[in-house]
């Protein structure tokens, strides 16, 4: 990707596409809108000759077999096609943000970090009971001993560069772990393939056969990859975790010395992202359980040899050909089901209806009319409203309109608060209160083109977590 023709289109898009705002899954409509959008604007500055495919056919160039930057597939129950970003890709891109220029390299946390896995592993592997005694008293000595310094008024503080470099550490690593989660997706993916194609290409007995299926059933559950990310899940789904986190991040961004770096403010929400990239890779791990689940009982039920073994056979020769698939159209379906004609069904006879046209001379019109009214138009973006009221609802339980409007106010003045209106009515635990009236307001503009201010008044709207 990086030796591609296009690497700066490929990788500024992906980027922005994907890793900024934590989009684990994208269809192809919405991503093949984004990218032509990009393209127009590039095409509008360096010509159109510069990019002359469109977006659709970058897109399946980007996701073909050779280059496989992006992953295409059809999610369960969606016939559209769906894209997602490759863990090698994910990874370049993560080295091309590297490489930008740091405001400084700090050294002392990251060897202190170092300092502590070595300490846990080795304190985690000792089976010594007087050894392990002996660093639990020497740990509680160390905090009665700090406890003493407080007490005496004596508060060691970290001074501006160690809050920065540590910060800078933490930025990086929530990074790298979200880039992790493609990852461990794709490892998921591929235990499962090997599962299938042992299972596909096994030749011994009925009754051995169950019994190999049924010992890797766990097989993705009790891998590495799946104790950790079990471990890492329970972790971070505890309650507590999660608001002993929020108000960890409010109170370091609120630090001066981490303040002065203008960091990035999705890092306030960062256990959101990883939440939302976890509960992906948790649905891929529960649809690859039931596929093969499926799987399963779709070889308790053949019970003819004859239909087994051409089963087999067939999927040995897919297996085999999967690097080498053939080229071009190697087999026609003619037609799903049969086409029924009946005979009551044609339509009888109906004689053509005879115009009649009148022979009248066009005269031209005088009238001027003012053609600003058809470029006056708006179109209120909706999916951006939706996601504005679900990005609001997961620091709170609930939200009403007026405090949704005070965070984001009206745009598109009273086509945009009805969007509001429609997204409540379809909402199954939003609440009308209409004993209480609130007042709305925006901006819009007269006949004149002068700001003017606009007031409704309407009962109360609250939109409620699910």
């Amino acid at each position: 990707m990086l030796a591609a023709e296009h690497a700066p289109l490929i990788g500024s898009f992906l980027h922005r596409a994907f890793i900024v705002p934590n989009v684990r899954v994208m269809a192809q409509a919405d991503l093949a809108e984004a990218l032509e959008d990009t393209l127009f604007g590039l095409r509008e500055r360096l010509g159109v000759q510069v990019f002359p495919k469109s977006a659709q056919d970058y897109l399946n160039d980007w996701a073909a077999n050779e280059k496989g930057w992006l992953r295409k597939f059809y999610p369960a129950g969606s016939d559209e096609p769906h894209f997602d970003l490759t863990p090698a890709t994910e990874r370049a891109l993560a080295w091309l943000t590297s490489l930008t220029e740091r405001a400084f390299v700090g050294t002392e946390s990251r060897l202190l970090t170092l300092f502590e896995l070595l300490k846990q592993m080795s304190e985690g592997s000792e089976t010594n009971p007087e050894a392990r005694l002996k660093e639990l008293h020497k740990r509680r000595d160390d905090i009665d001993a700090e406890i003493a310094l407080v007490l005496s008024g004596d508060m060691p503080l970290l001074d501006d560069t160690a809050l920065k470099e540590r910060f800078q550490q933490f930025t990086g690593l929530a990074r790298e772990l979200l880039t992790d989660f493609r990852e461990v997706e794709h490892n998921f993916r591929g235990l499962d393939r090997r599962v299938r194609e042992r299972i596909a290409l096994w030749d011994g007995a009925k009754g051995a056969l169950l019994e190999e299926i049924m010992g890797e059933r766990d097989a993705i559950a009790d891998s590495d990859q799946g104790k950790s990310f079990r471990a890492f899940w329970d972790f971070l789904m505890s309650q507590s975790r999660q608001e002993e986190l929020t108000q960890l991040l409010e109170r370091v961004l609120q630090l001066p010395p981490v303040a002065a770096l203008g960091p990035d403010l999705r890092l306030k929400r960062v256990h959101y992202d990883w939440l939302e990239a976890g509960e992906q890779t948790q649905r891929t791990v529960a649809q690859l359980s039931q596929q093969l689940r499926r799987f399963l009982d779709d070889q308790a039920w053949l019970e003819n040899r004859r239909i087994m073994d051409i089963l087999r056979g067939i999927e040995a020769r897919a297996l085999a050909l999967r690097d080498t698939p053939p080229v071009g159209n190697f087999l026609l379906v003619d037609d799903l089901t049969p086409s029924l004609e009946l005979p009551m069904e044609r339509p009888l006879y109906t004689p053509p209806i005879k115009t009649a046209i009148a022979n009248v001379a066009l005269e031209a019109g005088e009238a001027d009319m003012d053609a600003a009214a058809l470029f006056s138009q708006v179109r209120v973006d909706k999916a951006a409203l939706a996601s504005h009221i679900r990005q609001s609802l997961q620091t709170r339980n609930q939200i009403s309109l007026s405090e949704l409007l005070q965070t984001r106010p009206l745009e598109q003045g009273l086509g945009e608060l009805v969007a509001y209106l429609q997204l409540a009515s379809e909402a199954p635990n939003s609440v009308v209160d209409e004993s209480t009236l609130e007042a709305v307001e925006w901006l819009a503009q007269d006949g004149s083109n002068e700001p003017v201010k606009r007031r409704a008044r309407l009962p109360r709207v609250i939109f409620v977590r699910n």
